[in-house]
């Protein structure tokens, strides 16, 4: 099935990029995707709790947002944030920057975790799943305050070890899956798949603004190198938007297993030769010539969900004994390569570039936008 589809794309700069995400947002249709007078959603990605660029939704991705959400009419805003076994959710809202904006912007934020603001219910897709309804045999659940509600995706351009590439697709996965999405790793294409499947059966509109400022080359969604790149995206079709960013970073993307599968069961276009570029259209001819790699980390996960001992996932992922491989990840990342590496990395691109030394001062100052004159006549 060939649907049309647009992705909108702009070269920015830190002086200009709150008015270049306003402008994105209109550029990519993002007024005409999301349901009027509905209450949107807006899922940031916290792939690190610390700062490593590139890894998390930026502090100006997400204002920019807010201010071209809030001016386009939809106040009705809030965040879902979701738990993750190696990440901590409040340390990732705090030391990203994300809290400041969220106060200034009147965005109140859910946990899918909490059951005060969110009850996960059984939901029976009305589309056929790949491997969802297999791999969760008991029922698929998923939280009630989704439903009915726009969605608005906030992700990166970066690597992923398991997905080559992560994007908006990917974005969904956290708050869609509770904290047993692990079981879907062996599966992990198929499972994205299946997310917008469902996505596009609880959400009456759905958009991704994406942020390639800083982009991330290597073994991602943590471990990786940033690259400076002054490009955001953006687009109604989580496909497309997903394709063209493989594309640029330098990967085909109908090589992708996930952006392949969701172009053939017309859940949006992955092959970039069917898809309208406009914008900075130049941008879109790109080869950054990024490579996933590999690392310790990398090989463990190829053990557990690919290589010859994935026949002991029942034993080890099913059961008490999954706080192992949690831990080894855990320890691995926080108290190992973050120290050793990668925090010399972050400070590096804070001290010697134009976005770190943006983001040294959105921890300074908090915000940095103005607020819409219909948001401040009620503060």
């Amino acid at each position: 099935m060939t649907m049309k589809s647009k992705v909108a794309i702009l070269r920015t700069h830190p002086e200009t990029v709150l008015d270049d995400y306003q402008c994105l947002f209109e550029l990519g249709g993002g007024r005409q995707a999301l349901a009027a007078n509905t209450p949107t959603i807006i899922k940031d990605n916290i792939s690190w709790h610390f700062p490593m660029p590139s890894a998390n939704t930026t502090p100006w991705q997400l204002e920019g947002t807010a201010l071209a959400l809030q001016k386009a009419g939809f106040t009705d805003l809030s965040c879902v944030q979701n738990k993750t076994v190696v990440i901590d959710t409040y340390k990732g809202e705090d030391l990203n920057g994300y809290v400041p904006i969220f106060k200034r912007y009147q965005i109140p934020v859910k946990y899918n975790f909490k059951p005060e603001d969110m009850t996960w219910i059984p939901f029976q897709p009305k589309e056929k799943l790949l491997v969802l309804d297999h791999i969760f045999p008991h029922g698929l659940h998923i939280p009630d305050y989704l439903i009915g509600k726009n969605i608005v995706h906030l992700p990166t351009m970066k690597c992923h070890l398991y997905t080559t590439t992560t994007g908006a697709m990917k974005n969904a996965f956290g708050g869609l899956l509770n904290t047993h999405r692990h079981y879907t790793h062996t599966w992990i294409h198929e499972t994205l798949v299946d997310l917008l499947t469902i996505q596009k059966e609880i959400h009456p509109g759905l958009f991704a603004l994406m942020d390639g400022t800083t982009a991330g080359n290597g073994p991602g969604p943590r471990t990786m190198l940033p690259v400076v790149k002054n490009v955001i995206l953006a687009s109604a079709d989580q496909v497309a938007i997903d394709a063209v960013a493989a594309k640029i970073m330098g990967i085909d993307p109908m090589g992708i297993k996930y952006i392949r599968l969701a172009h053939e069961k017309g859940l949006g276009v992955g092959n970039p030769r069917e898809i309208e570029i406009v914008g900075d259209t130049d941008v879109a001819n790109e080869d950054w010539g990024f490579k996933v790699g590999g690392n310790f980390h990398g090989f463990l996960a190829w053990l557990a969900w690919y290589g010859p001992t994935r026949f002991l996932q029942p034993l080890i992922m099913r059961t008490p004994l999954v706080a192992i491989p949690i831990f080894v990840s855990e320890f691995g990342h926080d108290h190992l390569q973050w120290p050793l590496r990668f925090k010399k990395i972050a400070e590096e691109w804070q001290a010697t570039t134009e976005w770190g030394q943006l983001f040294t001062r959105y921890q300074k100052e908090g915000y940095l936008g103005e607020l819409p004159k219909e948001i401040a006549a009620h503060s």
